[in-house]
């Protein structure tokens, strides 16, 4: 069968076929002559990336010794340093839509951008999400450019043919062939991202965050995230942001956001192992089983209770907690998706509606001032807004540290705490911590939860 696909190839050569007008590979004989006719077609959307960004560093007056200079290495004022970053991305559009990694723009205050044959752009930084890995740029100007079009990357296969191009070490872009070695990485933190990944071993350098994982008819499968290596240099353990992850961002992008908002879940959930699957009388260790679950948690509104196994959302099979929330994601804020999920021995199907984290009840903001021990203290009564942006148990109530400057900054109070009491008086809302923050006395004895665990901080003016 092979051997007739090949003649049947090289007869369309001599005969003026379609590979005589570079067209992409419509065959596993026609990709095995050749990756040129992918690269042509998918090449001039991977771009290198330039990026600066203003940090914060010590001078020394000894930086400039040879002996003393790493002995005070970190003595001296905090002066500002220009850090530079390199990297790639993908233009998704010929008006100029770039989307790289968060890691190689984030915080940018100079974007520099240049296309395979050498034209550069200025760009803008329009949306940013951090927990996936992902910013979106505009360029300044910019209109007819070449662009890649999306793959549904819920369609790829282990073992699939894929190219990485980027721009390693800076050496120029590079093409670099390999696999999809797994689906649906997730439990893992690779990069500035956390959640669900797609594995290749496409060999990725430094360099590389931003470009392109495309497929056999230079369509983007992903964006091309980070690697696994003790040495930093690829050991064919590399990981990509799915790209239907990228199309939500993308579109959330050109809606004017600023930040990626995901659908809220308002749950806590784990992966069904083994043991579990045993003792829920499961027939295969299969979906996640809900843990916490918050009264206005869409889940609850549709009638799931603490306990259930959700097994897919909208026909796929999710197995992790990161991985429902990429399905989530990627259906996208006023949809609706469909769960599957298992109450003992039943499989019931009910559908859920994909809303943000609602801001209510309201948060009642209160700042501590005047001659206060805990002057600068900030605090938020806690809703599923809060909740959300603060990555808290869905179950957590009460009143939230939001904020810490001057006094406040050094009692080793933390954003994020939950104030439970001041000096023995218990914190019911926002206004008992201005009240209680007024107490004249030297000996301050504050109670919070923090990561689940009770807290206790003491401290003398």
């Amino acid at each position: 069968m092979r051997l007739a696909a090949l003649i049947a190839f090289c007869a369309t050569l001599v005969l003026g076929g379609p590979m005589q007008s570079e067209t992409v590979p419509n065959s596993l004989p026609e990709v095995q002559l050749s990756f040129a006719p992918v690269v042509r077609a998918a090449a001039p959307a991977v771009v290198n990336i330039y990026a600066q960004r203003i940090v914060a560093q010590r001078s020394s007056p000894f930086a400039d010794d040879p002996f003393f200079g790493d002995l005070f290495r970190n003595f001296g004022q905090v002066t500002p340093r220009v850090q530079n970053a390199l990297g790639s991305g993908v233009i998704l559009s010929d008006d100029g839509i770039v989307v790289s990694n968060f890691h190689v723009v984030g915080n940018a205050t100079e974007i520099r951008v240049v296309m395979n044959d050498r034209r550069e752009y200025d760009a803008d930084i329009i949306l940013t999400d951090e927990e996936s890995d992902l910013a979106v740029l505009k360029l300044r100007g910019a209109s007819d450019l070449p662009s890649l079009e999306f793959a549904d990357s819920d369609a790829v296969e282990v073992g699939e043919l894929v190219l990485a191009i980027g721009n390693p070490f800076g050496v120029g872009q590079t093409v670099s062939s390999g696999i999809i070695s797994g689906l649906a990485r997730s439990g893992i933190a690779v990069g500035s991202g956390r959640g669900y990944f797609i594995q290749t071993d496409a060999p990725i350098n430094p360099g590389n965050s931003g470009g392109a994982l495309v497929d056999m008819r230079g369509r983007l499968v992903g964006v091309n995230t980070a690697i696994i290596s003790r040495s930093g240099a690829s050991h064919g353990i590399g990981f990509a942001i799915p790209a239907n992850l990228v199309a939500a961002v993308v579109k959330q992008a050109r809606d004017g956001r600023a930040t990626f908002e995901r659908p809220w879940a308002g749950i806590t959930a784990q992966a069904v192992d083994a043991a579990l699957a045993d003792a829920f009388d499961q027939p295969a260790p299969e979906g996640v089983i809900l843990l916490e679950m918050h009264p206005d948690s869409p889940l609850a509104k549709a009638g799931l209770l603490r306990g259930d196994v959700v097994l897919s959302v909208d026909g796929e099979g999710v197995n992790s907690a990161a991985e429902m929330m990429f399905r989530l994601s990627v259906r996208g804020l006023g949809a609706q998706s469909d769960l599957t999920y298992r109450r003992g021995e039943e499989v019931r199907v009910t559908q859920i509606d994909l809303i943000a984290a609602p801001d209510t009840p309201d948060r009642q903001l209160r700042q501590v001032d005047g001659r206060s021990a805990l002057r600068g203290l900030s605090v938020v009564r806690v809703n599923p807004a809060v909740i959300s942006e603060y990555n808290l148990a869905p179950e957590v109530e009460g009143v939230m540290v939001a904020g810490l400057e001057d006094f406040a900054a050094r009692t080793g109070l933390r954003r994020g705490d939950i104030l439970l009491s001041v000096n023995g008086a218990e914190v019911g809302t926002t206004d008992d911590v201005v009240r209680l923050a007024q107490e004249q006395t030297r000996n301050w004895m504050i109670e919070v939860l923090r990561d689940g665990r009770r807290v206790a901080l003491r401290f003398r003016l």
